[in-house]
């Protein structure tokens, strides 16, 4: 693989961990932040969706930590079963953030729609891309075409990390707009709740940032390729 895509892997990897170490450590001591209002975060969540006229999406809670996300198929908010039950900062920063989606997803929101139609392409190249990518490189001098199809197909997990960016931040600034217009938290509690989604984003960024440096790296190797 080279020296130069070990010390870019090492350096995404670290700083990937630095954010996610954070983020945990932002979301443990948020979680201990009780809201005055007593919500539990599907509480919040049923909450914001019937302000935002949204009738159609069931809160439900799903197994596991960190396993919140919106189903634009089935139309659910999925809950960790902490944050679907519990009542804290942490806890009504993801329910609001989730049914930020929800509310994207009826208003039409482009970057959603854009997403959401690149997921069933980007589940196909994420199947097989890497072992194309390997038998690319090791035949770039012979059969460069090889690797060629291997960087496109991974491309399009990069466009997609890239995409994803506004739809979470969207996703958090109407997350954050609705808990503070409603007074849903107090001044502590809303800061609190806009602390988890800064960090909470910033996984996202280092995603697309290590994304980025990896297809430009299969491109180096290629174009090398090319030239001997």
């Amino acid at each position: 693989m080279g020296s130069g895509y070990l010390i870019l892997a090492g350096a995404i990897m670290l700083l990937s961990w630095l954010v996610s170490s954070r983020l945990k450590s932002k979301f443990e001591h948020y979680s201990k932040l009780h809201l005055q209002n007593n919500m539990s975060g599907a509480e919040i969540a049923q909450k914001m969706l019937n302000d935002n006229g949204i009738y159609d999406v069931r809160v439900i809670s799903t197994p596991g930590r960190l396993t919140d996300h919106y189903n634009p198929i089935d139309k659910t908010v999925n809950l960790s079963e902490a944050v679907f039950h519990e009542r804290n900062a942490a806890a009504a920063a993801v329910a609001a953030h989730e049914c930020g989606h929800a509310v994207q997803h009826a208003v039409g929101y482009q970057w959603l729609t854009m997403r959401s139609k690149l997921v069933p392409f980007v589940n196909i190249a994420s199947s097989f891309m890497q072992w194309i990518l390997l038998a690319g490189i090791f035949l770039v001098n012979t059969f460069p075409g090889l690797l060629l199809f291997g960087i496109i197909l991974f491309s399009a997990t990069t466009i997609f990390s890239i995409v994803t960016l506004p739809v979470e931040y969207d996703a958090s600034n109407r997350a954050l707009a609705w808990l503070k217009n409603k007074n849903m938290l107090n001044p502590a509690e809303y800061a609190g709740a806009a602390d988890s989604l800064k960090w909470a984003a910033r996984t996202y960024v280092v995603a697309a940032i290590g994304s980025i440096g990896t297809l430009l790296y299969y491109i180096s190797i290629y174009m090398g390729g090319r030239r001997d």
